[in-house]
């Protein structure tokens, strides 16, 4: 049996099932973890949830920021210009999907490897952000949470993890660590807006993986998100970074966890979906 971590999908159904092809992914034996992000900006987002979802326990999705933009756009009825999700909604099984996909986890931890699409603020240890994760899945699922998913989700702060933070404000904290974040300062305060590369961050930011003293750095953590980090393994940190940019035209790569090894496929697309 052998466990492939994937990167950001994103509606590239066709990339994902030439992926699963070279690395001879054998359903009845093997396990895919999935780092978020299976829907939007990509062409075929409906048949990567409906594929995804059919695999029952043999797939584990965490959610990423594309994913919980689906969740909200299905109540609150507004999508962008370059989103690509109005096959999903309109859909005859899409509502079974949004609930499906709403009800993934955060956070996923697994032997000494910890599974999240973009990243952990330096304060948790895993095992905090497990049981503070847990909790937000858990408020996440529940109806009475609808209004905070529409709107009340988006916003950049607070930045910085509290233990006293309740209500909209951790929810919003803990959602924007793990599906948003990908740089922030040494004494852990986040950062939401820089999407270049490592090098290019203002002066005072690391990556969210490089802060020193950063708690969970016992474990090997997968993430996605950062398409332009510039490389997937980064074994001084522990840290694998999975979005190698599949809807940007490079590519969409697995990690066997068993031994390490990488694998990728190109991208069909040639520049024909605007980054953003």
């Amino acid at each position: 049996m052998s466990t492939y971590a994937i990167g950001d999908v994103q509606g590239c159904f066709d990339e994902l099932q030439r992926l699963l092809k070279k690395i001879r992914f054998d359903p009845a034996r093997d396990l895919l973890w999935f780092v978020g992000d299976l829907v939007n900006r990509g062409p075929k987002s409906l048949e990567v949830l409906r594929y995804v979802r059919s695999l029952g326990e043999r797939a584990v999705t965490v959610l990423g920021n594309h994913d919980l933009h689906l969740v909200a756009a299905s109540l609150n009825g507004k999508t962008g210009k370059r989103d690509t999700l109005d096959a999903i909604l309109a859909a005859p099984d899409g509502d079974e999907l949004i609930a499906w996909l709403r009800s993934r986890p955060l956070i996923h931890s697994h032997g000494n490897w910890v599974l999240v699409h973009a990243g952990l603020p330096p304060q948790w240890s895993t095992q905090e952000a497990l049981e503070i994760c847990a909790d937000a899945s858990r408020a996440l699922v529940h109806r009475r949470s609808d209004a905070f998913l529409a709107s009340g989700m988006y916003g950049n702060e607070p930045d910085r993890w509290q233990k006293n933070l309740r209500g909209a404000d951790r929810l919003r904290f803990v959602i924007n660590c793990c599906t948003r974040m990908r740089a922030c300062s040494p004494q852990g305060n986040i950062d939401l807006s820089h999407k270049g590369p490592p090098g290019e961050a203002p002066e005072g930011l690391l990556p969210w993986f490089a802060v020193p003293g950063r708690r969970s750095a016992q474990q090997t953590v997968i993430f996605g998100h950062w398409s332009a980090l510039g490389r997937v393994a980064w074994p001084g940190h522990r840290a694998y970074g999975l979005d190698t940019g599949c809807v940007w035209g490079r590519k969409l790569t697995a990690l066997r966890l068993q031994d390490r090894k990488l694998f990728a496929v190109k991208s069909g697309f040639r520049g024909s979906v605007a980054r953003g």
